[in-house]
């Protein structure tokens, strides 16, 4: 009897509300064991971290001296983001689950992730920005959206009727 190979999903995560959202929906819905099913999909949880280099672009010739304190920053904080997301999937009994760091701009991450697991899924949050603030901060869940290699699915939080 031949066993089915589970397909890959991937969560991008960072430290946002919206991108918590959506890792908790996710297990909700798709590795929920509560629910009495065997999740068809293995989960790899992915966050991109920023570059140093990039976080202190403006710096100028105290560049070198900030990179070191910068650098140490941005390792704390990706840390913090994993154990947030270990602590959710935990609280969810969902256990099966790969974390990852990787350094670099999150739409690029999160597509190389993608193609790197040969992942079948992608999910992320979303921030719900209007036409203006996406265009000038640029949207990772658009990006992703029209570049990645695999079905997006952008978790968007109900908005609270009045």
């Amino acid at each position: 009897m031949a066993t089915l190979e589970k397909q890959v999903m991937v969560v991008g995560i960072d430290d946002s509300e919206p991108s918590t959202y959506a890792l908790e929906w996710t297990l909700d819905h798709f590795f929920a064991p509560q629910l009495g099913f065997n999740s068809l999909f293995k989960l790899v949880v992915v966050h991109a971290k920023s570059s140093p280099t990039y976080a202190i672009a403006g710096a100028g010739p105290a560049a070198a001296e900030v990179f070191p304190i910068v650098e140490s920053d941005l390792r704390k904080m990706a840390a913090r983001v994993i154990e947030k997301a270990k602590g959710i999937c935990i609280s969810k009994s969902v256990e099966d689950v790969i974390f990852e760091v990787v350094e670099g701009d999150a739409r690029n991450v999160l597509c190389e992730a993608v193609d790197r697991h040969h992942a079948s899924m992608l999910v992320v949050g979303s921030h719900g920005y209007g036409a203006i603030k996406r265009a000038v901060l640029g949207s990772v869940s658009d990006y992703c959206a029209h570049h990645a290699h695999c079905t997006v699915m952008i978790v968007k939080r109900p908005k609270i009727k009045h």
